[in-house]
């Protein structure tokens, strides 16, 4: 199987030591893959340091002319970009984004919203789409989520417009770059812990069939899957990892769950 070796993939969003996005950035290099990876601030040089032979660069996703120098920066350094994790947005440093009502959301809050979990995906895409078109050969991954394509929470209306957005970017992706070899899917997370999760969230994770919160690595494997050469026919598509979260009723224990 020829899965990942050998080929170039980008981990946007890999700036947590316990996030999914370096666990996608661990599993991809221990797969083969020749990693480069990125978040807004520094600290992705501290992910570099536990990651050998990475290539990381700090860029602001939301504007254009840094995604270009993010490609070329990696390009330069690793080869030409197969693989792409969009997993920026949710969370930025630096940043506070509230939870708020639809009701109560500011226009700035909306905005910032999308910019950072669905343009920013969008951008790097779009910079991404002619080298792949030309070598005829791509996985397109979109970090999306539960939240927004398949079930919804209070006070997250601007995060699940924009996850349930890269849903539909990634579908017309796949419709319109099959032919050229490039393939568009989507994780959806459910309850995974991670070093920003609440306690709240990782109680949540406790009531899922699965009993208990999912691993970062849990989803990465997910992502690896996606980005094999051998997973060529299989595009457009939400791959949920959730413990089975989505598909019961009842969110508490019952009897014979323990």
């Amino acid at each position: 199987m020829a899965g990942v070796q050998g080929r170039v993939a980008l981990v946007t969003g890999a700036g947590s030591a316990d996030g999914i996005g370096f666990a996608c950035a661990r599993v991809l290099a221990a797969a083969g893959a020749r990693v480069a990876i990125t978040s807004t601030t520094a600290r992705i040089f501290d992910r570099q340091a536990e990651l050998p032979g990475a290539h990381a660069a700090t860029a602001d996703l939301t504007r254009e002319d840094e995604v270009r120098a993010l490609i070329a920066g990696t390009e330069a350094a690793l080869g030409p970009i197969d693989i792409v994790v969009n997993n920026a947005g949710m969370a930025q440093t630096g940043h506070d984004l509230p939870a708020r009502r639809v009701a109560d959301q500011t226009d700035a809050g909306w905005d910032f919203g999308l910019a950072i979990s669905l343009t920013s995906a969008f951008r790097v895409t779009r910079a991404l789409l002619p080298g792949m078109r030309a070598r005829g050969h791509g996985r397109i991954i979109q970090m999306s989520s539960v939240t927004g394509p398949v079930v919804g929470i209070a006070g997250s209306g601007t995060y699940a417009a924009a996850k349930a957005g890269l849903m539909g970017l990634t579908r017309a992706l796949a419709i319109e770059e099959g032919r050229h070899g490039i393939t568009a899917n989507a994780i959806g997370p459910g309850w995974i812990a991670t070093g920003s999760s609440s306690e709240a969230e990782r109680t949540a994770g406790r009531f899922t069939p699965a009993g208990r919160p999912g691993r970062p690595e849990e989803v990465a494997h997910a992502a690896l899957f996606l980005a094999a050469d051998e997973a060529s026919y299989i595009t457009g598509q939400l791959i949920v990892v959730d413990g089975g979260n989505t598909v019961q009723e009842y969110k508490v224990a019952l009897p014979g769950q323990g």
